[in-house]
Formats: C-alpha cells, structure tokens, sequence
C-alpha cells in the first residue's frame, strides 16, 4: 500500500503528540515488508506496507527487549506501539534509529562470517521458554515450500542444478532437536556496519523459535565462500542435514523472491542473485 508523508504525519500527531513537529523523512532501503521515515534524529517509523507483515510490529515490540541484552550487536529498540486507524489498517511502531550502512560483501571486514556466527551463537543461547511466535523460515518440515518453490525453479528456466540443492535440502533429516530463537530474515538489507565491522541487526518482526537452519541461509545470502567457511567453522557443530536445510531455505527465499518481483525490486534482486550463485557454485560439476 501507499504510505507517504502526510499519513505518517497524521498518525504520529495524533498518537504521539510529544513528537509532532520532528522532521520526518522518508528512507529508501529497498525492502518489500515495510515502510521506514526517519524522525527526528534519534527515532524511526516502521509501518508495514504489505498485509503479511500486519503483525510484524507486535513482534518487534515483543521480542526485542528479550533479546538485545544477550547479543553483542545492537537492535533498535522499540518504544511505542501505534494503532490501526480507518486510514491506515496496521499496528505500527516508532523505534530507536540505529548508525550503520548497508554494506556489499566486498565492502565488509574480513571476519565478518566470524562476527555473523558470534550473533547467532548468542542468539541461539537464548532460553525460548514461553515463546508464542512461529516462523515460516524454520519449521522443522522444509517441503512445506516444495510445491512454491518448484514452481519457482521453472518459471526461472527449470536449472537443473537448483533442483538438485532443492531435493538434497527436503530429503536431509528434519531437525529434531530443541527449537532455538530465529531473526529468521538475515539478508543484508537487515545488517548494519560500522568502518567495516557488523555492529547491528534490524527488522525482527519475523523472529520466532524454529530449525536454526532458518538463519544459517544467511550463508549464501551475504557472504562468500571465504566467509562461509569462516562462519561454519566458527559455529562450529553444524552438521550436514542442518546445511543442507540451510542451502534450502536461501534457494525458497531467492527463486520466490524472482519468480515474484523479478528485477523490479533491485536490492532483492541482488540478495537473490548472489545466494543462488553462490549456492550454484558449490554444485559439484
């Protein structure tokens, strides 16, 4: 949906009035779940713009003060939750802006798959005791996306190479061990760099308990094989199910991610690029 200036406007004035009058600006980021506008100098607006993400919010608002006391990089910390209006359907939030750029691999620091595996380390440590969300990305049954992404390879030109990765992925061994916390959407739109170094994480409206298969896609999304290396060693235990899994769910997000948008979305066209390269490239010939 359309969200401009003028509606998120309205909407912080009339929930937040503390805050009315702040410059407010839009931010072009290239996601597909949410409108951003920077507020003030300290604050931000997510407000989701597809009916996905209606919950998103919640989440965010949920999960976050669980987990950033316990990872070594910084989450924007959400501070209030707005409500759904006859002009605007969503719960919406306002949250702390976060420092740091969006970065390409080649631009990043060389242990920058060590630094993805200490977060995840981390994370994963987290007790999920309690925990009421679910995640799409990480259930313990990956063919829950077989026909969709089959669909996906042929409208892409039938490689037969994705399929392959494909059926290793769905025939490898569920996991069947205790479900660890997800962010469940590590691509580079949602990692923050400072001087070359990962220094935070945003966008964790999709975190639940699941596989951890779901976040060690991140493997092909955004690093190279350099990096993935590093980031399987330092995880350390990963076995070959588990990565397989993983391969799987970076092939579900990037052919669906394709087969959906195409080139229309530039900066999702580039994550999925890469990881199917990537995940290609590993293929023995």
């Amino acid at each position: 949906m359309r969200i401009d200036l003028s509606l998120v406007e309205g909407l912080v004035r009339s929930q937040f009035p503390r805050w009315k009058g702040l410059a407010l600006t839009e931010v072009r980021h290239g996601g597909t779940d949410h409108a951003i506008f920077r507020l003030g100098d300290e604050l931000a607006v997510r407000l989701p713009r597809i009916k996905e993400a209606w919950d998103q919010a919640e989440r965010d608002f949920e999960v976050v003060p669980r987990l950033a006391p316990h990872l070594p990089v910084a989450l924007p910390e959400p501070l209030e939750l707005g409500e759904a209006t006859d002009d605007y359907p969503y719960r919406w939030s306002v949250v702390r802006w976060l420092e740091g750029d969006i970065s390409t691999i080649d631009a990043v620091g060389p242990r920058t798959g060590a630094r993805l595996a200490e977060v995840l380390q981390a994370l994963q440590g987290i007790s999920t005791d309690g925990e009421p969300w679910t995640t799409y990305r990480g259930r313990r049954d990956i063919a829950v996306s077989d026909l969709g992404v089959r669909a996906a390879i042929a409208k892409l030109g039938g490689d037969p190479g994705l399929t392959a990765i494909w059926e290793d992925a769905i025939s490898a061994p569920a996991w069947d061990r205790p479900l660890t916390w997800l962010h469940a959407d590590l691509h580079r739109g949602n990692l923050l760099f400072t001087d070359g170094e990962l220094s935070g994480v945003i966008d964790w409206g999709c975190a639940a308990a699941g596989d951890p298969a779901g976040d060690l896609m991140t493997a092909w999304l955004f690093l190279d094989q350099r990096g993935r290396a590093q980031f399987r060693r330092e995880l350390g235990g990963v076995d070959d199910a588990t990565w397989a899994r993983a391969r799987g769910w970076a092939l579900e997000l990037s052919v669906l991610a394709l087969a959906r948008h195409g080139d229309s979305i530039p900066s999702v066209a580039e994550i999925a690029r890469h990881a199917l390269g990537q995940l290609l490239a590993e293929r023995p010939r």
